[in-house]
């Protein structure tokens, strides 16, 4: 379905244009016509798929037709980098329509926050917030929103895994109970569905099913143990046709530690984590889009916050704990109908987790010989359980006959060992 067919504005039809926008994907065509209608909506669909012009378009429409200055929409997403994300593309769409928006979130300085406060003082159109700071905003009691229209929730799986309900549920109260609420998720489980419930009256739902990564991903895996995995990604990255590439791993702590270590290693990196300073964290990003920094290391955070095309290669440092979290990932490289590769660590423990992974995407995904030198690493048997750890200092325990004591050598070499 191409977007003129859906009755838009024409200055927003001209954005659409001046943008490249011509063809709807499955989301944006299934999702638009329902708010249109102001209908509240429950929405399914992973990062790429266009979810967000699917809510923007109607919206910026509907603005248009009513150009009031005043708080029209709430956009509220879990991470700074999403609200600059979304921020940008309301005002590329909406570059011809008048359309007013602001990104709202802590970390900044003090400018900032009043930058923040006089726009949504001054009835700007659609604010973009991670729930703190709008809350921080909404307590001083100084602003007007009874006004709002429409009320989304971008990611909102992600929000409550990040512990955001309670601020969710308190940003409402502060809201009109008549509006139009949207609410967008990667994935669908319980938590949602009660929030939903909460929240949306009497809503349409749309099911986009996770797809499987594009065909243009590389995928393939190596078993190694954790020790392994410093000299592994190192021999990978000394690769220098890997032009850009992002590594995932599971905590901060480790997002740290492996960036410092490539660094010293001479390869050019940085962690991306919530330790910086917002300033930070937008400077490292703008290095990586602009390809002077080669390789960003973070969290799962980044995998679906950011947009990049041209990104040539994905490390999963470690499985992601859930399978669609993979997709994700994964789903960074081979944007836009180009190619890359998707290289994933295995450690003895995640044997289970990856086999979920396979599962999910309906294909084996190959495992490859750790490179020469590196020795072996385990087996891939995720069916038996986790294999014990591996110790190559073990050393065999002596026979000793029933009741006797062990030698305070022996008590010592035992106690090594285990």
């Amino acid at each position: 379905m191409k977007f003129t067919e859906f009755g838009f504005v024409p200055t927003l039809e001209e954005g659409l244009e001046s943008m490249g926008f011509e063809n709807a994907t499955p989301i944006q065509e299934q999702t638009m016509p329902i708010i249109l209608k102001h209908k509240d909506l429950i929405a399914c669909a992973q990062t790429g798929t266009g979810k967000t012009a699917a809510y923007l378009l109607p919206i910026l429409n509907k603005i248009c037709e009513d150009p009031k200055d005043r708080v029209d929409t709430i956009i509220l997403v879990p991470t700074r980098e999403l609200a600059l994300q979304i921020d940008q593309q309301i005002m590329g769409l909406g570059y011809f329509t008048g359309a007013t928006s602001i990104s709202v979130y802590g970390g900044g300085d003090g400018a900032g926050y009043e930058q923040q406060k006089r726009a949504i003082r001054e009835g700007v159109h659609i604010i973009v917030a991670t729930p703190g700071r709008l809350i921080s905003h909404m307590s001083s009691g100084k602003f007007d929103f009874s006004q709002l229209k429409h009320l989304v929730l971008d990611e909102a799986d992600t929000m409550l895994d990040m512990g955001f309900h309670d601020d969710i549920m308190r940003i409402i109260s502060y809201l009109p109970t008549k509006r139009q609420s949207l609410l967008f998720s990667a994935t669908m489980p319980t938590k949602i569905r009660a929030l939903a419930k909460k929240i949306l009256h009497d809503p349409q739902e749309i099911n986009i099913a996770i797809s499987k990564p594009s065909a243009g991903i590389d995928q393939h895996a190596y078993m190694t143990y954790d020790d392994q995995k410093g000299q592994l990604i190192r021999h990978i990255l000394s690769n220098e046709e890997y032009a850009s590439v992002i590594v995932f791993a599971s905590k901060k702590d480790i997002v740290k530690t492996l960036a410092r270590d490539l660094a010293k290693s001479g390869i050019p990196a940085e962690g991306f984590h919530s330790d910086l300073e917002q300033a930070q964290r937008e400077a490292i990003m703008n290095k990586f889009r602009s390809k002077r920094l080669r390789v960003l290391i973070g969290t799962d955070v980044i995998s679906r916050g950011i947009d990049i095309v041209g990104i040539s290669l994905v490390v999963n440092y470690d499985v992601p704990p859930d399978p669609e979290d993979y997709v994700h990932r994964v789903g960074r490289t081979a944007r836009a109908a180009t190619t890359g590769t998707a290289i994933t660590f295995i450690n003895e423990k995640d044997q289970s987790k990856f086999a979920r992974i396979e599962k999910l995407i309906e294909y084996e995904i190959k495992k490859l010989p750790l490179p020469e030198g590196m020795g072996e690493g385990p087996k891939y048997n995720p069916h038996t359980g986790a294999p014990k750890k591996r110790n190559n200092n073990k050393k065999k325990k002596p026979f000793r006959p029933k009741g006797n004591k062990p030698t305070t050598d022996n008590h010592n070499d035992t106690n090594r060992a285990s």
